[in-house]
């Protein structure tokens, strides 16, 4: 074995969130769900990572109990699942020991935010080494704020603020920045053939 699929926080914390309802993949659990088919059908390695925050009282802290994987993802025996602080899966986590240890090369990354713990761990793992396939549509995201926005805006005037990043600019953004220069970009059909 020396490919992993990482699975990154596709957990409850984002569904308890106002911009849930602005996500560009609300399919996204069925996407990496067929993913982790795949990937167990080949004999891969699946790596579950979480992101938690701890003390904040927000949706991401594991006392309030949305740290955890969304309906339908569920690990079996023998898949890690790591927890980390950061926003790439790495800093924070023991996860490049784990890929050590099992001698992974290659690396499938998938999961929420796009751009954000996905494309950066992808970034980390590109400069670790790594063979890195980004399956964009099984990734997620949500709107993004112009920098000068006012703070404490609902969920409908940050979307009518033409100033805001809509989903598929930052979809077509991450895809331009990592093909050819840290990832093999591609689709869930093409990876998996179905």
């Amino acid at each position: 074995m020396t490919n992993a699929l990482l699975v990154i926080d596709v957990q409850e914390s984002f569904r308890r969130r106002e911009n849930w309802a602005a996500v560009s993949n609300p399919r996204i659990v069925g996407q990496v769900a067929r993913l982790v088919e795949h990937a167990r059908a080949k004999g891969d390695l699946v790596v579950w990572v979480l992101h938690a925050e701890p003390g904040t009282g927000t949706v991401f802290d594991p006392a309030l109990g949305h740290v955890r994987l969304m309906e339908g993802l569920v690990p079996v025996e023998g898949e890690p699942v790591v927890t980390k602080t950061s926003h790439n899966a790495f800093t924070t986590t023991n996860l490049q020991q784990l890929l050590t240890q099992q001698g992974i090369r290659e690396l499938v990354v998938s999961g929420i935010r796009t751009e954000q713990c996905c494309e950066t761990t992808t970034r980390v793992a590109a400069d670790l080494g790594y063979a890195v396939t980004f399956v964009v549509d099984a990734t997620a995201t949500h709107p993004i704020e112009h920098r000068d926005a006012p703070a404490g805006r609902s969920l409908d005037e940050i979307l009518a603020d033409p100033r805001t990043l809509s989903t598929e600019e930052i979809i077509a953004r991450t895809e331009y920045a990592l093909a050819g220069r840290f990832a093999t970009v591609t689709t869930v059909k093409e990876l998996t053939g179905s």
